[in-house]
């Protein structure tokens, strides 16, 4: 697993760092202390499977990145996170792109617990803004699009036949973050194997490329 977390502040992602440890013995963490150097890692790093992005950066905003990282690298995760519990700014970042937004003041437990959730496929919210009620609960999708744009993309593979190695090589992801992607898709459509998730789009209007007009 290849994390990539951005922050301006050394210790911010030394701390980060660490926390990211409890995920796994060998996840490997990579740093960046400003957009315009994520950006040339995540065009360096093509197996990367999550970005934490922190939205007050010192070259652009999170949000401003989190736009630039979308239409670059459409099905890589980000995870904003802000020392502000904003609820404007969260639902501007999810409707963004993000899959998470949490605070820097939560435990570090609810951080993992955030990283895990995303990893899945599906959307976190930081415990402080769900009892907000213009906030998103967690894990859910009210409010937004059915699938995430990543998850689409993922999607429109399995519908056009292809196996997870071709959508690998197709989107220029790892496999794993093929899988995760797949079981967010059955999650979802709440079936069993890929199969039944693309009988299932089907019914909800999604078509095969072939199938689509011009």
């Amino acid at each position: 697993m290849k994390i990539l977390v951005v922050d301006d502040h050394a210790l911010v992602r030394e701390g980060l760092h660490q926390v990211l440890q409890g995920l796994d013995d060998a996840v490997q963490v990579l740093q960046a202390s400003t957009c315009t150097q994520a950006f040339e890692m995540v065009r360096d790093h093509h197996d990367l499977d999550l970005i934490l992005l922190d939205y007050h950066l010192p070259d652009m905003t999170g949000l401003e990145a989190l736009r630039v990282l979308g239409l670059r690298h459409p099905e890589l995760p980000v995870l904003m996170i802000s020392g502000v519990a904003n609820v404007p700014v969260m639902q501007e970042v999810m409707q963004a792109g993000a899959c998470g937004f949490i605070t820097k003041s939560g435990r570090s437990e609810v951080l993992l617990q955030a990283i895990r959730q995303v990893l899945d496929g599906d959307v976190y919210v930081s415990p402080e803004l769900q009892t907000r009620s213009d906030a998103p609960a967690a894990g859910s999708r009210t409010g937004r699009a059915a699938l995430t744009h990543r998850q689409e993309l993922v999607l429109q593979e399995l519908l056009d036949g292809r196996s997870n190695r071709e959508i690998s090589a197709s989107l220029h992801i790892s496999d794993e973050t093929v899988k995760t992607h797949v079981t967010a898709i059955l999650r979802h459509f709440d079936v069993l194997n890929r199969t039944q998730a693309v009988v299932a789009a089907a019914r909800e209007g999604y078509r095969p490329l072939s199938q689509t007009p011009p």
